[in-house]
Order: structure tokens, then C-alpha cells, then sequence
């Protein structure tokens, strides 16, 4: 009995054992497998599988090692379509300034024939001088709409009144205006405030109020008005000038959209500006066709709540 009672001992002790190597041995296998995954992680195939482990540390190891290999995945992609974007953006800026550099080269092509006379002369001066103010303000767009896209731009947010930004943004404007007897009209609130960084947003109304002019005949006229409640600060832009196409409205935020009626010196990248500095401080823009002419843009600034 107590040989039966050794050798049943010995038995369940060998059972167990052998238990435990194939327990181990299952173990160590999987955490083979989830190291080869790993490395396959690392070399960017972020296909793991967490399927093998139901339950057990190696089920929460292998589901932590999961959520990880899904940030990487976003990292990774969000990487790739930063280099599609600076990519496109150098090969935007480049041909926007190819432009006026094939100009500016004959121009002074120009200067440098010695047959070219004393008024022609003159003549090319005054044009290159444009050219070059062209490419300045264009180098300086490019730059504010690339700090725009990396998101290294800076905002210095305080509460400002609309009425001292678009006094700022029709001073470069105003001797234009002169010359082509340009008006702005204001009405609505004029004590209306918002929450956002002066500079930028000065450019933004700046570049509005250029678009309009250049639509506009002379003697043309930009009513602009201001408007203040609980919810939102709201601020509408509206030219007399020949409007835009109903083709065309859908695109005019797009960056280098020219529409039919636009300029030959247009580059579209004003109002792209426009629109990604307001929505880039919690802000909203709109536009649209005036029933009786001309174009509206509505500008709105949402008010945060007091309990947020």
C-alpha cells in the first residue's frame, strides 16, 4: 500500500512537472514571439497581433505593447504627412516666386542694354521696385502661412476692440483709398472686443479689406459692422465691388485659388491666411454674395463660458 501510495506520489509529481515545462515552455515561446512582433515594431510594421493572449500578465503586457504601437502608428503617419506638406510647400513657394524672379531678370536685361533710353530706364526702375515689394510681401506671407502649418506661430491673446484693428489695417491702405476714392463705413457696436492677438489679426482684416478693394470700381464702398452678444462677437465685411463667382465661392480659402474675376497679380494665399489666422484663435469666417452686389465676409469669435 504505501509502495502504491510512493509510486501515485511520484506519478502527480511527474504530471506536474511536466505540467510545468509545457506551461513554460508555451510561456517563453509566446514571449519569444511578442519579442520578434516587437522588433517588428521597431522596424515599422505596426501590425501586431493581440489576439494570441486572453488573459494573464502576457495578455496586459501584450495589449500595453498594443496601445503603444498605436501612438507610434499615428506618430509615424502624422510624420509622413509633414514631409508630403513641407514638401508641397516648397514647391509652392518656389513657383510662386519663380514669377517675379523670370520678371525681375528682364528687367534688368533691360537696365543693361546700353540702348535702352533715359525714360525706359526710369520706366523699369519703378517696375522693379514693385516686383521686389511684390516678392517681399509674398516671402513674408509664405513665412507667416508656413509658421501657420508647423504650428510654431505664436499668439499673444488679450482683449482687443475691432475698432482699433481695423483702424490699424486701413493705414497701409490708405493712400490707395485716396486715389481711387475708396470708403469704409462702420456701424453696429463700436465698444465690441474679442480675446485675440492684435498683429495677427490685424493681417487677417488687412488682407480682407485689400480683396475687396481690388474688386471694387472707384468710388467704391466697404460697410463694415460690428456686432455683440452673450454667445459671440461677430463683425461683417461688405463691398459693393462685382462679387464672386458661384463657382468660385467654395474655393476662395483655398491656398493659391484664383478665381475668374482675380487679378493677374494675384496669387491667392491672402485670404487662406486670413481664414487660418481666425480659426486658429477659436474663430469662425464665412463668405457669400450679397443679393443686391458685391461680397460679405462674417467674421464671429465665439465668447468662452464663465464655468469653463
Amino acid at each position: 500500500m504505501d509502495k502504491l501510495m510512493g509510486f501515485y506520489m511520484i506519478g502527480c509529481l511527474g504530471l506536474i512537472h511536466l505540467w510545468y515545462l509545457i506551461v513554460t515552455y508555451k510561456r517563453y515561446r509566446s514571449i519569444s514571439n511578442l519579442s520578434v512582433q516587437i522588433d517588428r515594431v521597431l522596424h515599422g510594421d505596426y501590425g501586431i497581433d493581440v489576439g494570441e493572449f486572453n488573459e494573464g500578465e502576457l495578455a496586459i503586457l501584450k495589449h500595453d505593447i498594443y496601445k503603444v504601437t498605436l501612438r507610434l502608428r499615428e506618430q509615424a503617419e502624422a510624420l509622413k504627412k509633414e514631409k508630403i506638406n513641407l514638401a508641397n510647400s516648397l514647391a509652392d513657394i518656389s513657383h510662386q516666386l519663380r514669377t517675379p524672379l523670370t520678371s525681375m531678370n528682364m528687367v534688368v536685361a533691360f537696365l543693361g542694354n546700353e540702348k535702352t533710353s533715359e525714360n525706359k530706364r526710369k520706366e523699369m526702375v519703378r517696375e522693379l521696385n514693385v516686383l521686389l515689394r511684390r516678392m517681399d510681401w509674398l516671402i513674408t506671407s509664405l513665412l507667416k502661412i508656413s509658421k501657420l502649418d508647423a504650428g510654431t506661430a505664436s499668439f499673444n491673446k488679450r482683449t482687443i476692440y475691432l475698432r482699433d484693428v481695423f483702424r490699424q489695417a486701413m493705414e497701409p491702405l490708405s493712400v490707395i483709398m485716396d486715389l481711387r476714392n475708396h470708403r469704409i463705413c462702420f456701424n453696429g457696436d463700436m465698444e465690441s472686443k474679442i480675446e485675440a492677438d492684435f498683429g495677427w489679426t490685424v493681417e487677417a482684416v488687412s488682407n480682407i479689406l485689400k480683396n475687396a478693394m481690388e474688386h471694387m470700381d472707384d468710388s467704391g464702398k466697404i460697410m463694415v459692422e460690428f456686432l455683440e452678444n452673450p454667445l459671440y462677437v461677430e463683425c461683417t465685411i461688405k463691398d459693393n465691388g462685382k462679387g464672386i463667382d458661384a463657382e468660385d465661392l467654395p474655393y476662395v480659402f483655398n491656398r493659391y485659388f484664383k478665381g475668374k474675376n482675380s487679378r493677374e497679380s494675384s496669387v491667392g494665399i491672402g485670404l487662406a491666411l486670413t481664414k487660418m489666422i481666425i480659426t486658429e484663435q477659436d474663430g469662425t469666417i464665412k463668405v457669400e454674395n450679397h443679393p443686391d452686389g458685391g461680397v460679405n465676409f462674417t467674421i464671429r469669435f465665439n465668447k468662452k463660458s464663465k464655468l469653463s
